[in-house]
Parts: C-alpha cells; sequence; structure tokens
C-alpha cells in the first residue's frame, strides 16, 4: 500500500509529547506556557520546555518564532498558542 494511503496509527493524548521552545525574558513564551501547562494538563499529555539560547540548531531553526510549540516534534504554531487548536491536535 502506498505510505501516502497508510493511516497513521492514533496515539492517545497521554502519549502525546508537546514541545515548548522559547527563551528567558521573553512574555510570549511565558503566555505559550501558560496555555501549553494548562491544556496538557488537562488531556494528560506531557509537555517539556527548550531554552533556544542553549541549543544551536534550536536557534538557527526557529530564533525568529520564538515561542515555537511542537506536537510529537512537528511544529504545531508559534508566536501564540490557541488552546483550542492545541487540544484538538492533541486529542486528533
Amino acid at each position: 500500500m502506498s505510505p501516502l494511503l497508510r493511516r497513521k496509527e492514533k496515539k492517545r493524548p497521554g502519549e502525546r509529547l508537546v514541545t515548548l521552545i522559547g527563551k528567558p525574558g521573553c512574555h510570549l513564551c511565558d503566555e505559550a506556557q501558560e496555555v501549553v501547562e494548562k491544556v496538557c494538563a488537562e488531556v494528560g499529555a506531557q509537555w517539556e520546555k527548550k531554552d533556544i539560547s542553549q541549543d544551536e540548531e534550536l536557534y538557527r531553526l526557529h530564533w525568529e518564532q520564538i515561542p515555537v510549540v511542537l506536537v510529537d516534534g512537528e511544529q504545531h504554531t508559534f508566536w501564540r498558542v490557541n488552546p483550542d487548536r492545541l487540544r484538538r491536535a492533541l486529542e486528533a
């Protein structure tokens, strides 16, 4: 079967990982963290925070977009986090 036609196995929210990429002193990053913490707690997803100033690769990839939110390693959003959209992504 073509890879394009294969369905990805659906993950439960508890198996999902949200990564917040930001930096200290960034007010948008602080706001994004509040949303990520709240939504992840509601659906039971795990989350982690990465500091762009401590990782050259993250800096190179995302310095113009912080905060950046990844869901299972794929970019979900940047700058502002919509809680409803994040919740839907984690429950999909």
